[in-house]
């Protein structure tokens, strides 16, 4: 049973992942992300994930200031790489045991542990065996998620199967801004089909040893879309061309059971989706307890079919655009006020996001599992206490607005 502290309806918490905070890199195997580090001029500065946060050394430290702040939540996800090496076989000891203490630490702090089976970081041997691209990643995908249910369950209130698969397949494999910086439309079609295969098998496997009472779902970056102008009908097909390709390849085949026709239509040119098989979106329409969504901003599109316009969407500057099947269709620059990721600030798409889903989905709980700003920070000055502070009046405001926006949505029905 959920553990969550109920603040009038709303649970507030935080979230991490893995290889952005763990470090202890001689403790566990390679990943995608540590090649992609590797690779000369690929990473900002040469930095890597081998120190990070030194999440990995510093867990007890880490949990105490998540008490202090009051979290009722922490998502956090696991490091395949760190509890199962090469992504199949034995599992390492010591990497389950980190897991199980950290975890077990958190509910004694009186915070509800909820975990994210894959957020990126693919063990380095199934990249150079194929990748997401191949059935046979999914296929250990599902082999680690029991695995991950018998060792861990007992300390888990919720599982989340991925985090973002759109990043994973469009940023991975097509504009190859992350790892593991593919650049190939058609594998990364394929790895959307694989991704949803494998949260299909995630789900079984975690309802075969845990159970049906343990919440299961998955987390979605599930876009804000809008024509730029409404009246004109072709920017109402960009906008629509943009909703298959980064929404609904991932929400129809898990929530409904279908591939999109207009989906297909759009990709004609790319793949023949041969690599669905019999069966396969029987298996990835598992039922869920919940949709994680992870919201941000905002994106208007417009139809221009003039090459020197922006096709990435403010995903990374990459020559490869991530919406493979989308030429033509232009993301038409945010105006300010803008973070430091250049993307816009429209409170109104979380609400409107909430709203939709809601009504798609009725009686599906829906959590906001990720929200915030990238803001350059002040240098911290003492506070009347003598402990640093930031001054953070911008992500102050943003945070406030979104939870407004949440409490928005509530009141429309969500």
């Amino acid at each position: 049973m959920s553990r969550w502290i109920d603040l009038n309806g709303l649970v507030l918490g935080a979230a991490t992942a893995s290889f952005q905070i763990e470090g202890g890199a001689d403790s566990r195997g390679s990943t995608i992300w540590d090649d992609l580090c590797r690779r000369p001029g690929a990473i900002d500065n040469g930095d890597t994930g081998e120190v990070a946060a030194d999440h990995y050394n510093r867990w007890r430290e880490d949990v105490a200031l998540m008490k202090e702040l009051g979290l009722d939540a922490y998502r956090l996800s696991i490091s395949w790489a760190r509890v199962q090496p090469g992504g199949d076989g034995p599992l390492n000891p010591e990497g389950v045991q980190f897991y199980r203490g950290l975890l077990g630490a958190l509910r004694d702090a009186g915070i509800s542990p909820w975990v994210t089976l894959y957020h990126w970081d693919l063990p380095s041997e199934l990249e150079q065996a194929g990748g997401w691209p191949v059935r046979a990643t999914a296929e250990a995908y599902g082999r680690y998620s029991r695995l991950m249910a018998e060792q861990l369950g007992d300390l888990v209130d919720g599982w989340i199967t991925l985090n973002e698969p759109w990043c994973t397949a469009y940023l991975g494999y097509a504009s190859g801004v992350h790892a593991p910086g593919r650049t190939d439309p058609a594998d990364a079609f394929a790895t959307v089909h694989h991704l949803n295969l494998g949260h299909g098998l995630a789900v079984q496997a975690l309802r075969d040893v845990l159970g049906p009472d343990v919440p299961v779902g998955v987390t979605l970056n599930v876009h804000a879309n809008y024509p730029f102008d409404r009246g004109n009908p072709d920017d109402v097909r960009a906008a629509e061309i943009i909703e298959m390709i980064g929404n609904r390849a991932f929400l129809d085949p898990m929530m409904h059971g279908r591939m999109p026709e207009k989906l297909r239509e759009i990709t004609a040119g790319i793949t023949d989706w041969g690599f669905v098989r019999e069966g396969d979106l029987e298996i990835a329409n598992q039922p869920t307890d919940f949709l994680g969504l992870n919201y941000y901003s905002t994106q208007y599109l417009r139809w221009n079919e003039s090459p020197d316009v922006n096709r990435t969407g403010g995903h990374g500057e990459s020559e490869h655009s991530p919406w493979p099947g989308s030429d033509g269709v232009e993301f038409v620059p945010p105006e300010p006020p803008v973070t430091a990721m250049g993307w816009n600030i429209e409170p109104h798409g979380l609400t409107d996001l909430l709203v939709r889903l809601g009504e798609e989905f009725p009686g599906l709980p829906l959590y906001v599992t990720e929200n915030g700003a990238a803001y350059d920070d002040d240098p911290p000055v003492a506070s009347e206490g003598g402990s640093p502070r930031v001054a953070d009046p911008l992500r102050q405001a943003y945070v406030e607005k979104h939870l407004a926006a949440v409490v928005d949505a509530r009141a429309a029905g969500a």
